[in-house]
């Protein structure tokens, strides 16, 4: 039995946006009260689902194990997601980069276990996300990679398959490749 297809998602700057904080660098929302859906975001995962993909947020929330978050808050924010936007799953990394761990993006363990969990087809889906760190670990894990250039990402070194200014755009750009019959899938994209 052929797996089915999937959208990864990142969460910050492509569900939700994110803020910059006084260092320049890009920061998730610290709790509900900064939490605000990218406009679009609601419409843009029903459509995706319309096209019959399964929905999944792979999303880094290194804060926690620095000491700057709580696990609770982010939990928080994921129920909260979740009301406003149909998802089949969130899977999170609560690491940071020196725990070596295998589910923090640029590695692939996040989409690994999702599409191992929900028998994904991982050549058939797609990993959405701002950040280069996404761009790998979709490519890593066999998919198609939409960046979303939202002005926020830093330059990056490796290529998507596509690039593309929103997450409508980004859409748009998955449904004509969809009703194309490309294949869907980085082998047939690129």
């Amino acid at each position: 039995m052929i797996g089915r297809p999937a959208i990864f998602l990142d969460r910050d700057g492509v569900l939700n946006e994110s803020f910059t904080g006084p260092d320049g660098v890009p920061r998730p929302p610290s709790g509900l009260d900064e939490f605000v859906l990218v406009p679009g975001a609601h419409d843009a995962c029903r459509e995706l689902r319309s096209l019959g993909f399964l929905l999944i947020v792979a999303t880094n929330q290194p804060d926690v194990a620095r000491g700057t978050q709580r696990r609770e808050v982010v939990e928080a924010i994921h129920r909260h997601l979740r009301e406003a936007v149909d998802l089949d799953d969130v899977r999170v990394c609560y690491h940071d980069d020196a725990d070596g761990c295998d589910c923090r993006k640029p590695k692939p363990g996040l989409l690994l276990t999702a599409a191992r969990d929900w028998g994904v087809d991982l050549t058939s889906s797609f990993m959405i996300g701002d950040r280069w760190r996404d761009v790998e670990a979709g490519q890593r894990a066999g998919c198609a990679t939409v960046l979303i250039q939202s002005g926020q990402a830093a330059p990056i070194s490796v290529d998507p398959t596509v690039r593309v200014s929103s997450l409508r755009s980004a859409v748009r750009w998955i449904r004509d490749q969809v009703r194309q019959g490309a294949g869907v899938g980085p082998a047939t994209l690129r």
